[in-house]
């Protein structure tokens, strides 16, 4: 099977022709206490972003949850299914549209994920199913990160799909994975940035 993997869009051109092969280090998968999207997944995508704001608010943005669908024109609802912070366990259910494809109606994908690893205001990870009318996806895994930086945090994300409708089309998939993840960190840098400290 082939595997798709996107390039890191924050990565300049110039950076991965200045190094020489035996200079050049291999781009380790994001991680959060350890572990990653699924190493087995065909389709995945990472990105980044430099957000200039401190962490704690970055941090706010990121885990108040409720308020999504305020900010993040793909989130149409936003459902926490326990209280309290986040922790391993949280679960919480959003929606988002997914246009007609060749193999798919469009429909409105319903996303039930759980949190498994967290570490505040400096990781998140959580897995989950999405099912619509029509298309599926097994698993996703989705991983953040955010690294203090001066005047901001730099936030990193990477997601990873698995489920054979998807699998059996991932040329059309990664037009809607990649496309999707940039669109949330645009939102969420422009988002943070315009919240006050």
């Amino acid at each position: 099977m082939v595997r798709l993997r996107s390039a890191l869009l924050a990565v300049p051109l110039a950076a991965l022709f200045a190094a020489t092969p035996a200079e050049a280090a291999p781009i380790r998968p994001l991680t959060c206490q350890g572990q990653g999207i699924d190493p087995a997944a065909q389709l995945h995508h990472r990105t980044e972003t430099f957000v200039k704001a401190p962490p704690g608010a970055v941090w706010r943005v990121h885990t108040g949850l409720e308020a999504w669908p305020s900010w993040q024109s793909a989130v149409t609802g936003m459902r926490r299914l326990d209280p309290g912070p986040l922790r391993p366990g949280s679960r919480f259910r959003w929606t988002t549209p997914a246009p007609a494809t060749p193999s798919s109606p469009a429909t409105t994908l319903v996303i039930t994920s759980t949190v498994r690893q967290v570490q505040p205001a400096r990781c998140l990870r959580w897995t989950g199913p999405a099912i619509g009318e029509g298309l599926r996806i097994d698993r996703g895994v989705h991983v953040w990160t955010f690294t203090p930086a001066a005047g901001g945090v730099v936030v990193r994300t990477e997601e990873s799909w698995t489920g054979a409708q998807i699998e059996a089309d991932p040329a059309t998939a990664i037009k809607y994975l990649a496309p999707g993840l940039d669109r949330w960190l645009a939102d969420f840098k422009a988002t943070a940035e315009a919240r006050p400290c």
